[in-house]
């Protein structure tokens, strides 16, 4: 899959990041600061143990020790409390889960009630939520509804990722990895002011892997696993005196590379886990055609804020769009069928399905306006509007990989419209000097229309039509609402309380390639209740961050996928629960050593006494169901927790460094993230679940005495474990795995 123009790419890029800056900057941060850990939550920078949430803050040092090994966002699941990450595309398509509430949806128009905030921009497509990360000044992780300031699909949270900004100081770093697998990545930015007021900044990332697993199905002997990533992020600055700030940037991304690898029969029959003699490096596909990805998007940001004195009026001007997304997959991950021998691997499998999506048309506007009052005064209030504009076009097609060496035998198509609007405030105020209460409050409106097209398909021996035209509208309009308050114990010690109320909008679904039926989901409400306490100790060097909560949702959406075809349908639970804890602990008890400890429990459960949804290869069941089961392999989930949803995550790390005596410095890190048992689908079988298992990190590594050069040695999964990250559950005992271990070698120069 690499290439000799990406290989020079890399080279071009490194060589770029090398020439001189005028002012040092450090190689890594000090391990022990007093420091307040800033965030953005409530956007404006806060003292994080001053916000009524619960946090995780991730600085740049942080962000390069977990995203080394060319690790996509999956990089999250576990190593912060209560999230989950995981993706049936690969590195293009992630989805999240905050406190168990996600979306398992695989569709291109999928309704997530995370939301994905890159530089104040809602991410809304799923395909844009990949954006790697690079150049990041923070990364916060804000859990529970944030519908008041951020807004619909937010019920369960948001995640945010903030890059570095332009600033007159001049500065920058390149980074050269080269690992196992054939893996080679660069990264770099450079920046400063080349004109009175006027700053600039300018990164970039190409990442790319070798093929290594290989395709032993019928046909040709290939490779497939490898990809190129690059992603390019260029900023200008205006600021040209204290009150004025102007900012605008421009992002790029091109994948081209393999997307998820599914793989039948991988899982044992009636008990779980991987069958006898499982290997990860081979899969048996039909006709050689792998699972191709191609992703091309691009988007700006113009970003302009003006203080007033007593207020600072800033608006939010963004644009995205995917100019190019394909993905083709082996769906059923074998070959043949049990009416076309030969077929494997394993049981006779006992149809094909091969898939590909394609976006035809993207494009999404937004716009925030908001005016908050500067900090400093006993009453701080926000008051704003916001618009979004999305168009979204898919293509779908099948394949017949049997009989006609891949011919399409499908074709449908998707089209659908989004129209929002919100006007939105929060006020906060000292009732006393220890205790400040926050009132926010949010209205909202939301409008979709939706047309699919089917123009062939494949499954029309069951009697559908071949053309078919379906259509939706769905729209809703909603009020969201938080209360808070902190109390201060002392000047280093918060305890907080807060009730939120978010909602997630109307969504549309209809795959209706294989399909007759578009369903829809009325909106979602959540109300979380939640207490912590926050303290930052010891000059800094204990911080912790611990909460409780509990959740109830109303009509709670869930996309029952698979089951008796290769489709997705939507549908609304009476109600959900969820409740639980979680914290994040940092010590640092010397300038030698520092240890991070972090842990969540997750309590979730679908109530509704009538909800019922198809099982695996309904009507013939394929996997050992525990649910109750109804005629034609229905089963009712009442009880059940939510898919994807672990009870128990955590993470624990620690380094260790030292100064020699020529003022070098050497250091030592690991960090281990724990996922608990996870149930894959809605319905429970012994089959498509996972056992909890711990997943390692270990990093070593110099740095010279000026600071200006390190070198590391890193290993990601380095007791390579083998677990199942997903299932597909309408043709066979099919999974898809988490990543390899991975190990490799880290050059960084800083200016």
């Amino acid at each position: 899959m690499k290439t000799l123009r990406s290989r020079l790419a890399i080279a071009l890029l490194a060589a770029s990041m090398l020439s001189p800056f005028t002012a040092p900057a450090s190689a890594q941060a000090p391990a022990v600061s007093g420091d307040e850990i800033v965030v953005t939550a409530r956007k404006r920078e806060e003292a994080a143990k001053d916000v009524p949430l619960s946090i995780t803050a991730y600085d740049p040092a942080t962000i390069a020790e977990v995203t080394a090994g060319g690790q996509d966002l999956t990089f999250l699941s576990a190593r912060t409390p209560s999230v989950n990450v995981e993706s049936s595309f690969g590195r293009t398509f992630p989805r999240f889960y905050i406190r168990g509430l996600g979306n398992v949806d695989f569709d291109l128009n999928a309704s997530q009630p995370v939301s994905l905030v890159y530089d104040e921009i809602v991410q809304e497509n799923p395909v844009l939520k990949g954006f790697p990360a690079f150049d990041l000044a923070r990364i916060e992780v804000l859990r529970g509804p944030q519908g008041t300031l951020f807004g619909r699909n937010t019920p369960a949270g948001v995640i945010k990722f903030d890059s570095v900004a332009p600033s007159a100081d001049q500065g920058g770093y390149a980074k050269v990895e080269v690992r196992n697998l054939g893996g080679i990545a660069a990264e770099g930015a450079a920046g400063g002011e080349f004109a009175p007021g006027l700053s600039a900044r300018v990164s970039g990332l190409i990442n790319t892997q070798d093929d290594w697993v290989d395709d032993r199905g019928p046909g040709v002997l290939t490779q497939l696993g490898g990809y190129t990533d690059q992603a390019l992020r260029l900023q200008l600055r205006y600021q040209p005196d204290s009150a004025l700030d102007l900012h605008a940037s421009l992002h790029v991304r091109d994948f081209d590379g393999t997307g998820q690898l599914f793989r039948a029969n991988s899982i044992r029959a009636g008990s779980g886990g991987f069958v006898s003699g499982f290997d990860r490096e081979t899969v048996f596909y039909d006709g050689g055609a792998g699972n191709p990805q191609q992703l091309r998007t691009w988007g700006g940001v113009f970003k302009a804020s003006y203080d007033f004195g007593p207020a600072t009026l800033t608006s939010v001007t963004g644009y995205e769009t995917i100019d190019k997304f394909f993905s083709r997959g082996d769906i059923d991950g074998g070959f043949g069928a049990v009416f076309a021998p030969p077929s494997g691997p394993g049981a006779p499998l006992p149809f094909s399905s091969e898939t590909s999506d394609a976006v035809t048309d993207h494009q999404q506007w937004s716009q925030e306006l908001r005016l908050a009052s500067n900090p400093g005064g006993a009453f701080d209030w926000l008051i704003g509007a916001y618009l979004f504009q999305e168009e979204l076009g898919v293509l779908s097609l099948s394949y017949e990989s049997l009989f006609t060496n891949g011919a399409i035998n499908g074709r449908a198509t998707q089209a659908q419209d989004t129209d929002a609007w919100a006007i939105f405030g929060s006020a906060s105020f000292k009732p006393v000097d220890a205790l400040t209460v926050t009132v926010g409050l949010r209205y909202s409106d939301e409008e979709k229309t939706f047309t699919g097209e089917r123009f062939q398909t494949p499954v029309a021996f069951t009697g559908a039509a071949n053309r078919l035209t379906a259509r939706a509208k769905v729209g809703d309009e909603a009020v969201s609402w938080d209360v808070s308050a902190v109390y201060a114990l002392d000047a280093d010690q918060n305890l907080y309380g807060r009730v939120a109320r978010g909602f997630r909008a109307p969504a549309i679904q209809g795959r209706v390639l294989f399909g007759d039926v578009v369903t829809t989901a009325q909106s979602e409400f959540v109300t979380s209740y939640e207490a912590g306490y926050k303290a930052s100790l010891w000059d800094g060097r204990i911080r912790a961050d611990a909460s409780v909560f509990y959740y109830e949702i109303e009509d709670q959406q869930l996309t029952a996928i698979g089951g008796a075809g290769n489709f997705n349908q939507l549908l609304n639970a009476k109600e959900g629960i969820g409740q639980g804890f979680e914290a994040d602990i940092s010590y640092t008890p010397s300038e030698n050593w520092d240890f991070r400890l972090g842990v969540a429990y997750n309590d979730t459960e679908i109530n509704d006494a009538n909800l019922t949804v198809a099982a695996c290869g309904a009507p013939f069941l394929l996997c050992t169901v525990t649910d109750p089961l109804l005629a034609g392999g229905v089963a009712r989930i009442n009880g059940n927790s939510f898919p994807n949803a672990p009870e128990w995550t955590g993470n624990v790390g620690a380094r260790w460094q030292t100064t020699l005596a020529d003022g070098a410095g050497v250091f030592v890190s690991t960090d281990w993230a724990y996922k608990g048992e996870t149930n894959f689908v809605l319905y429970e079988s012994r089959e498509f679940r996972e056992e909890g298992y711990w997943e390692g990190g270990l990093r070593a590594g110099y740095v010279t005495p000026d600071e200006r050069f390190s070198v590391v040695a890193f290993g990601r999964n380095i007791t390579d474990e083998e677990r199942l990250v997903g299932v597909v559950d309408f043709n066979n005992l099919t999974g898809f795995l988490n990543q390899p271990r991975i190990y490799g070698v880290e050059l960084k120069v800083a200016y």
